[in-house]
């Protein structure tokens, strides 16, 4: 399928096999930059740094040493906010991700599909059934979306979107449905401007439960499906 002329959606190929993992790493890595001032905005966030300065001037009656733990609280935090990023990140290579072929062309009714411009993968999606069993049947489950960042604005994301919901369609199936951390802006203005509809909202781990650190899901109903 040609989108905009330049660009090109096709079928995964084995040859694609470093491009696409790469071209995942590193669309998810640079959301943690997003992720950690998400988290210092967070009101808990203003209190425990208030509280790390106040504890640490009452020990040392010195500002610049409370300024130090303050900063080094920060670097802690900013350092396990990409180390969580990258932990998914490299779960997804180990696991789905390792046999791309296996996983997500071999199976009835999934799929992986990449985005080129001349002979480069710039893009990626794909489409499996849910996890959720209550999906199972009715909806395929988009996952893994990325696009190489020089190439981004120019329609492609909405363009493998419309690849999944197209082959859901032809499929019998009556949704789509994604999972997108609350910090993917770009992504979820992509899906709701598609109509995607936000139907629930959940905290992955108890950290991310006391920071609101949520993980949106969103699904999509397939005109004509019943």
């Amino acid at each position: 399928m040609s989108v905009t002329g330049k660009y090109n959606i096709r079928t995964y190929e084995d040859r694609d096999y470093d491009a696409v993992r790469s071209i995942f790493s590193s669309g998810i890595t640079e959301h943690a930059p997003a992720g950690f001032q998400y988290v210092l905005k967070r009101p808990q966030a203003h209190l425990l740094l208030l509280g790390v300065f106040l504890l640490a001037y009452l020990i040392s009656a010195s500002v610049l040493f409370s300024l130090g733990a303050v900063s080094a609280l920060c670097f802690m935090g900013w350092t396990h906010m990409k180390g969580m990023w990258s932990q998914y990140v490299q779960e997804a290579l180990d696991g789905d991700m390792r046999d791309i072929r296996r996983t997500y062309l071999e199976p009835k009714d999934c799929c992986c599909w990449v985005a080129e411009a001349g002979q480069e993968v710039v893009g990626m999606v794909v489409a499996v059934h849910p996890e959720d069993p209550s999906l199972q049947g009715r909806a395929l489950e988009l996952k893994r979306m990325s696009v190489a960042k020089p190439h981004r604005g120019r329609g492609l994301s909405k363009a493998l979107t419309r690849t999944v919901i197209g082959f859901a369609h032809e499929r019998g199936y009556q949704e789509v449905v994604l999972g997108t951390s609350m910090v993917q802006y770009a992504a979820q203005r992509v899906y709701e401007g598609l109509g995607f509809r936000k139907v629930k909202e959940f905290y992955p781990s108890l950290g991310a439960r006391l920071v609101q650190f949520s993980v949106l899901l969103y699904r999509y109903k397939i005109a004509g499906s019943h």
